[in-house]
């Protein structure tokens, strides 16, 4: 009788049938219950609004009143102008910041170091009440000016936001300089670029990736702070909102008004910040394609 296990490998492994058992998916009790427990409060949450003292007739009335109008336009143009002039000085701090002049860079990291150190609300105060530092802006033998005539709630806002601004923006430009290799700046000096003509034409354009999607979250982030310009009285969306609350008590209704708008502010701002970024970042999607 021939060996019928000659041709059977020692070393391989009995196939096991799997038929007879069943599969059982795996339960995620902490989940469901997490689950569960967020849901719950989401209803609590919307039943407190939907019973709660607001009058949500009122909200819709108000949420295009002429005021509350008024305040948005002044929002969006002041959060244009303020992150504008920003960038601007961010970008001059950070150019500083970089250079090998030791005067130019004290200089960029004390102005770093003050508007990032202390409120923002302070700073405006400050810039609200210039008049009592300086009550007289001159230069002699061409103008002179009374402080408090210039230095209105709306110049005040812009001055205050847009240098604070600054100080942040030039951490973002730096950090975007420093992530471009090295070599792009040797390459750059080896064909006689200057060094200011090198970051405009080679250096910035690649730093761009890294600036812009921290650039547009400090936008955005610029829309909701220019709420506290309504400190200095500036005639923006919260300010009116607070106006027109003060008069007719409907507080609620009112706050509703101005957060729907700044949401749906921030909203298209996002869509841009997500369309920037595509756009800077094409060059990235090829390489890794």
């Amino acid at each position: 009788m021939p060996n019928l296990r000659a041709n059977v490998p020692e070393n391989k492994t009995p196939v096991r049938d799997l038929s007879d058992y069943s599969y059982v998916p795996q339960r995620y009790y902490g989940r469901i219950f997490a689950s569960v427990v967020i849901l719950l409060l989401l209803a609590l949450l919307i039943n407190a609004f939907a019973h709660g003292k607001i009058e949500w007739r009122f909200v819709g009335q108000f949420l295009t009143a002429q005021a509350i109008l008024f305040g948005l336009a002044n929002t969006i143009v002041m959060s244009i102008l303020a992150m504008g002039l920003g960038v601007i000085f961010g970008v001059i701090v950070a150019v500083m910041r970089m250079s090998h002049n030791p005067v130019l860079r004290s200089v960029a990291i004390g102005y770093t170091w003050i508007f990032r150190g202390t409120p923002l609300i302070l700073q405006l105060l400050l810039w609200f009440n210039l008049a009592l530092i300086f009550p007289v802006i001159s230069i002699p033998g061409l103008f002179t000016i009374q402080t408090v005539d210039i230095m209105s709630p709306f110049m005040a806002a812009l001055l205050g936001l847009s240098i604070n601004q600054g100080a942040y923006t030039s951490e973002v430009v730096r950090a975007g300089l420093i992530s471009v290799d090295q070599g792009q700046y040797e390459a750059a000096k080896s064909i006689g670029m200057t060094r200011l003509h090198a970051l405009r034409r080679i250096i910035l354009p690649q730093a761009m990736r890294v600036i812009i999607p921290p650039i547009g979250n400090e936008f955005i982030s610029m829309v909701k702070t220019t709420s506290l310009a309504s400190m200095i009285q500036y005639s923006e969306l919260l300010y009116n909102a607070q106006t027109i609350y003060f008069a007719n008590a409907r507080v609620m209704e009112l706050l509703f008004v101005a957060g729907i708008w700044y949401l749906v502010v921030v909203t298209l701002l996002s869509v841009g910040q997500n369309r920037l970024e595509r756009y800077f970042g094409r060059g990235t999607r090829r390489r890794n394609s």
